[in-house]
């Protein structure tokens, strides 16, 4: 008996040191644990990333516990995202590290454009009250000489007046002074002395009066109309004297200490960039735009022969002063997307992977292949320079900050997908449209149209027409006319997405398997809605989006109708998927 207890107690010693020693650490450890789960609030799968919870659960797809994003299996940020090694070989991308970039000789350039010189601009305005009974003007644009006849105008004043101005003639001998008052009224009111002497000589009021341009210039604007009632001092025409005009360039807040008046600048335009001309700056303007935080650095520009034209972009050279005093960071025009106002870049987070994400920079002056970077960029950054819009697709489709997506895409599980419900967070943002000519826009709109026919042969497999289009695109694509985009954005935009258009169809072609095929059409797919989507094709397009296809990490595809046709698995899930956007 005695034996029996001591085994008991000998067990209940045990397991009270067991409680001392062990019992609080597993408290401890259960705390931890709910604060964590408190502190994670999103949730996503290890096998499919792009569900997303507020709260732990399965995943709808797998059935897979979820795990909070911030730990993740690959310990990645909500917005991070990372390649394989095989993506990143065939998109052949590659990165750079940032550094303080020298400016060679000095010179930088800034862009600026035309406008007329305001101190020689006028406002030719009526000098009393009527109506407009013709104008001799036909459109903007015409040159006018001082003295040429504008327009004819009845004014009931102007003819009381005409009737005061014959009666103090006829007492012209006994009331001079009323005489030359009346005379002095007329003057005032702009009618010449040889009008004036004509109304006396006739003895008969003139009930149209005719209007003289006041100076020599090209009409900017015709305020007026026939048959239009003015008021004394209204504006009738802008007339701009454009033998000299005005160059405006945007100087950045932190550079301003880099430009002084009378340093030398070369310009250069678009409309004939081989040609070059020199001038100084005239002026800076004491003034900063806070909306652009710039200010204004202008030049005045010789221009008798009329080769600049308000409106027109030109490009200025000029060496910059002080350039010590500030640390210059400036990165290849290749590592940038644009999108609007935004400037975004991809910065490679991780020196031993390839983890990327995306941030916005604010750029500053462009000088040759290259561009400053005001803000969003510090030296030792890593960012892509080569294979931008790969990244950028492969950030969208997983859901991530990208250059069409601004916030992020939470993207739907495959079962509400078949169900067509919207469980998106955000919708895909559309960039914005760049303004380029009907001719770009018409050849752009030729390659879209033969993708149209290339999307069906992915709905019916059939691979025959698959080569086949893909041999046209190839070619309509090598065919565009860059030379038709007449600004440096719209230029730059539609090279780095013509490469990448390029790319995905070598790669179909190159490929047998509809399986891989498809692949690459994702990039096309993607590569051509930002080219609709900043250049416009003059027709209405539907994005769609399939989360199944690409085993399950979704894809998008471009339609000219709205019924949802997916080309990523044929008939075993063709109506899978939803319209995410209406490009119009």
């Amino acid at each position: 008996m005695k034996k029996y207890r001591f085994y008991l107690g000998t067990l209940i010693i045990g397991l009270f040191l067991g409680w001392v020693l062990f019992g609080n650490s597993s408290t401890e450890k259960v705390h931890k644990h709910a604060k964590e789960v408190q502190v994670n609030k999103s949730w996503t799968c290890a096998m499919h990333p792009q569900i997303t919870r507020a709260e732990a659960g399965d995943c709808p797809i797998c059935g897979m516990d979820l795990i909070p994003i911030e730990s993740s299996a690959d310990g990645l940020m909500a917005n991070q995202f990372k390649l394989t090694a095989n993506a990143m070989a065939l998109a052949n991308i590659q990165t750079s590290i940032v550094g303080s970039g020298k400016i060679e000789n000095n010179l930088i350039k800034l862009s600026g454009q035309i406008s007329e010189n305001e101190e020689l601009n006028s406002v030719q305005v009526s000098y009393f009250s009527g109506r407009i009974e013709q104008l001799y003007l036909s459109s903007v644009g015409e040159e006018v000489f001082k003295g040429q006849l504008l327009a004819t105008m009845y004014s009931p004043e102007l003819y009381a007046a005409q009737q005061e101005l014959l009666t103090a003639l006829s007492l012209k001998s006994s009331q001079p002074a009323l005489y030359q008052a009346v005379r002095a009224k007329l003057k005032i009111w702009k009618l010449s002395e040889n009008q004036i002497n004509i109304i006396e000589t006739s003895g008969s009021v003139q009930e149209n009066v005719p209007i003289y341009a006041t100076v020599s210039g090209t009409v900017l604007e015709k305020l007026v109309a026939e048959g239009e009632v003015v008021k004394k001092g209204q504006p009738l025409f802008k007339i701009a004297n454009l033998n000299t005009v005005w160059g405006n360039f945007d100087v950045y807040e932190n550079q301003i200490n880099r430009f002084k008046r009378g340093q030398d600048i070369t310009i250069t335009s678009n409309a004939e960039p081989n040609k070059s001309y020199k001038s100084k700056v005239d002026f800076i303007s004491p003034i900063l735009n806070t909306s652009t935080r710039t200010v204004t650095l202008r030049v005045v520009l010789a221009n008798k022969q009329g080769l600049f034209k308000p409106g027109m972009f030109i490009e200025g050279k000029i060496k910059v002063i002080n350039l010590e005093s500030s640390k210059v960071i400036t990165i290849p025009s290749s590592a940038i997307l644009w999108t609007g106002k935004r400037s975004v870049i991809y910065l490679k987070v991780a020196k031993e992977t390839p983890v990327f994400e995306m941030r916005e920079i604010t750029l500053g002056n462009k000088n040759s292949a290259t561009y400053e970077v005001i803000s969003g960029l510090n030296i030792g950054d890593e960012i892509v320079t080569n294979g931008t819009f790969t990244i950028d697709a492969a950030a969208q489709l997983q859901g991530k900050n990208s250059m069409m997506n601004k916030k992020g895409l939470v993207t739907m599980d495959g079962h509400k997908a078949h169900l067509g419900k919207d469980t998106s967070a955000n919708k895909i943002t559309s960039s914005k449209r760049l303004e380029v000519s009907k001719d770009f826009q018409n050849q752009l709109k030729e390659v879209f149209s033969n993708y149209i026919v290339l999307k069906d042969a992915f709905v019916t497999e059939n691979l025959k027409t698959i080569t086949k289009q893909s041999k046209i695109i190839g070619l309509l694509l090598s065919q565009v006319d860059i030379t038709l985009l007449k600004n440096n954005e719209a230029s730059e935009h539609w090279g780095a997405l013509e490469k990448q258009l390029a790319v995905g169809i070598d790669a179909i072609l190159n490929t047998t398997t509809i399986k891989e095929q498809r692949k690459y059409f994702k990039q096309v797919s993607v590569s051509l809605t930002a080219a609709v989507q900043i250049f416009g094709v003059n027709k209405k397009v539907f994005i769609a989006f399939c989360p199944m296809a690409d085993s399950n990490k979704g894809a998008y595809w471009l339609s000219i109708e709205e019924k949802v046709i997916n080309p990523y698995f044929g008939d075993a899930m063709l109506t899978c998927g939803e319209i995410k956007q209406v490009i119009e």
